[in-house]
């Protein structure tokens, strides 16, 4: 065997790149996975296969002709019944099948969360027609937060402040929702100081958590994030107090993302993601070992850090503003002209307005310099379309 090891990666977003990256540095070789071609991960990878995740029969194939060490899933939609059934089989599927079958909805792991380890969370109900969204805002009250179970990149997510605004909002919802559920999650608006994503890492030594990320988000969508994020020290041990208790619970090995909301000391468990998170790519900079490499260190058993620091750092999305089927860049040399700035740009092959085509990154003096270097990068970088 000429490789440490192989992954199938299921989903080769921009996510799913930085791991493939992260796993080629360690010698594996890396099976990329996605339901279009030259997606960004199958850039970097050894091999690539073009199917959708949620075809159960096609995904049994896929595994069973590469055979790989660890089946590691980087989207929700994915057949997550036949990965519990190839896990039975003796596969590995990262960090557990269990784990990616109840992260896949938002009802599994709100329920696990609040039901089961007793963690703190907004009231909420779901609703799986319009009727049964009325009942559910009259249970919340107003403001509440309509999402579908399943999506990706905060798709289908609507705030409504009064009954007016439910059915575009139930309408919106199972317009953007994954799979084939129609099912919507109707909760609580939480008034917060800001929100956070602890990234957690569950590895063979034990637990170690990422200094805290702050995050801010438009159209229930990351737009930019930093770390490290100052919080009390009340706080920061509630938030890891529950990341450790909703990791162990869900087993394996692997970074999880886990976001909570937070007013003054208190903190409210909002979702997890058992795989690398979006407003995680600010690790890129301000780590020495990404949430990537973290992954990867994790998922084969290598040793990972008892504390992991961070230097002041930024990121902050470039955006699409429509389609095109053809995509090109101008401004690097500009956004680059500040000491203490990166670009990444995820090669996608297509666009569509608001999809994300590259991050910008930046170090600082502090976070809000940070910041600022990482906004005025991305604002820098230019997407033209087609023959612009």
């Amino acid at each position: 065997m000429s490789h440490t090891a192989k992954f199938l990666l299921l989903g080769s977003g921009e996510l799913g790149r930085e791991f493939a990256i992260s796993a080629k540095r360690l010698g594996a070789f890396v099976v990329a996975c996605d339901a279009y071609d030259d997606a960004p991960a199958m850039q970097m990878a050894d091999a690539r296969e073009v199917f959708s995740m949620l075809d159960g029969v096609r995904l049994r194939e896929v595994v069973e002709a590469h055979r790989p060490d660890f089946i590691v899933p980087e989207i929700e939609a994915i057949r997550t019944e036949v990965l519990a059934e190839l896990e039975g089989e003796g596969f590995t599927v990262v960090p557990t099948a269990r784990a990616a079958q109840m992260t896949m909805n938002r009802d599994a792991i709100r329920d696990l969360a609040a039901n089961e380890l007793g963690l703190r969370t907004s009231a909420y109900r779901y609703a799986k027609n319009f009727e049964e969204v009325r009942a559910a805002a009259a249970h919340t009250g107003y403001p509440c937060v309509v999402k579908p179970v399943m999506s990706s990149s905060g798709k289908g997510q609507s705030r409504v402040d009064g009954e007016a605004g439910l059915e575009e909002a139930w309408d919106y919802a199972v317009a953007n929702m994954r799979g084939d559920r129609a099912r919507v999650i109707v909760e609580q608006f939480v008034r917060f100081d800001y929100e956070i994503t602890l990234l957690t890492v569950r590895h063979a030594g034990g637990v170690t958590f990422c200094p805290p990320i702050g995050h801010r988000q438009e159209r229930g969508d990351y737009r930019e994030s930093w770390q490290p994020m100052a919080m009390g020290d009340a706080a920061l041990a509630s938030a890891q107090d529950m990341a450790r208790k909703v990791v162990d619970e869900l087993g394996g090995h692997g970074l999880f993302g886990v976001e909570f909301f937070v007013c003054g000391d208190e903190v409210i468990f909002s979702e997890l993601s058992p795989r690398p998170h979006d407003t995680g790519m600010v690790t890129l900079a301000s780590q020495n070992l990404s949430e990537f490499d973290l992954h990867v260190r994790a998922i084969m058993g290598l040793p990972a850090p008892a504390t992991i620091r961070a230097r002041p750092s930024a990121s902050a999305v470039i955006l699409a503003e429509r389609d095109s089927d053809v995509v090109s860049y101008s401004g690097l040399a500009e956004a680059l002209v500040e000491e203490g700035t990166d670009i990444r740009i995820f090669a996608k092959p297509t666009s569509r307005p608001y999809r994300r085509m590259g991050v910008a990154l930046a170090t600082g003096g502090d976070t809000d310099e940070a910041r600022r270097k990482a906004r005025e990068a991305a604002g820098r970088i230019h997407i033209h379309y087609g023959t612009d």
